[in-house]
């Protein structure tokens, strides 16, 4: 399980702080590996090459650095790029230049909410030379079906009708192990509690389902744990269990063996709910500013991407969709953060206008 970046930033010191920033800096600007050679005219402090090498080599052990083919110089890791945007990136104020360019295109009349996130597409693109991602405003009105279908292993896509006829698609990545049939009896169950909710509320309800058969185990199990009979393991964890230890004593205990159905039977029912809870936790997700680098972007992994999102919202101060970029993992992170930023304000000024 890979370290979290505080802890790997607390393992750095400032000298190796220094040449992995100016490693991470040289292959976000050209794109090609950084050598020991190049660094020694760019240190604060005068290092030589050897000395250098041995740095790069310990951030190389940590996982924060790495040698394409049989190259000398070096490139971040997708672990270094996280601890780079997380801990040492520096974000750039937003140019005149880029800002003039955003206004003008947004700038013109849209007629209706489609061409200006249209228009917001094209802005983004033009201004960061890369792919633009637009959410649509989200739909609050009550949900009237909901259907899980799966696409891939890691992705899914959530068809949402609402009560007013509106109808959504949206992808996302299910809870690991999810089968087409455990997805069916997902959408059977939030379907059975849909009724004049909203999103929200239907998320709300699942949320209170899953605390409810938490406390129905949790007082079940009390006395067998109390009494020796079962321990807990990993209790708290996504993975916890009840173990029973005198199993050869509940055989003789009709009631006993009664409640250990009734535990298993709980914790089937608890990771149900805790599943479907999470179905529509990342269906209706509407994240603050977020950079997702490589395989943290499920939708973009395979082509090795980035993406760079901010939500927007109305003028109840509520999140109802995001704008963002993809790119290359070797995005100028520093200078797309503001622009994607200021795109997003701007989305949601506009449309809080417009009501």
């Amino acid at each position: 399980m890979p370290k979290p970046s505080s802890t790997l930033m607390e393992e750095m010191n400032a000298r190796s702080r220094e040449v992995f920033r100016r490693v991470v800096e040289g292959y976000l600007e050209t794109g090609a590996p950084v050598g020991s050679r190049t660094l020694t005219r760019s240190m604060s402090e005068q290092l030589s090459a050897a000395t250098i090498r041995n740095v790069m080599q310990d951030l190389e052990y940590m996982g924060l650095l790495g040698s394409p083919h049989v190259s000398a110089g070096r490139i971040p890791t997708q672990t270094g790029l996280r601890l780079f945007v997380d801990g040492l990136l520096e974000v750039s104020d937003l140019s005149g230049e880029d800002r003039d360019k955003i206004d003008r295109t947004m700038g013109e009349p849209a007629g209706d909410v489609a061409s200006l996130l249209d228009k917001v597409g094209s802005a983004l693109s033009g201004v960061t030379h890369g792919a633009s991602l637009v959410l649509t405003p989200k739909h609050e009105a009550p949900v009237k079906h909901i259907e899980f279908v799966s696409l891939a292993p890691d992705r899914a896509l959530v068809v949402l009708v609402f009560a007013d006829g509106h109808v959504e698609n949206r992808v996302f990545t299910p809870p690991p192990g999810q089968t087409p049939s455990s997805m069916r009896e997902a959408a059977n169950f939030v379907n059975s509690l849909a009724e004049g909710r909203s999103l929200s509320d239907l998320a709300s309800v699942m949320a209170r389902e899953v605390q409810a058969r938490r406390q129905e185990i949790d007082g079940l199990a009390r006395e067998m744990v109390e009494s020796g009979i079962a321990i807990w393991a990993d209790k708290g964890q996504p993975t916890e269990r009840l173990i029973v230890r005198g199993r050869g004593n509940l055989l003789t205990d009709q009631d006993g063996a009664a409640d250990l159905d009734r535990i298993r039977t709980l914790f089937d029912d608890l990771e149900r709910k805790r599943d479907i809870a999470q179905f529509l936790e990342l269906a209706e997700a509407g994240e603050g500013v977020r950079i997702f680098i490589g395989s943290e972007n499920k939708l973009f992994s395979l082509s090795g991407s980035s993406l760079v999102v901010s939500p927007y919202m109305n003028a109840d101060r509520k999140i109802i969709g995001a704008v963002g970029v993809i790119g290359p993992t070797r995005l100028n992170y520093g200078r797309i953060v503001p622009i994607v930023d200021y795109t997003a304000q701007l989305v949601g000024k506009l449309i809080s206008d417009r009501s």
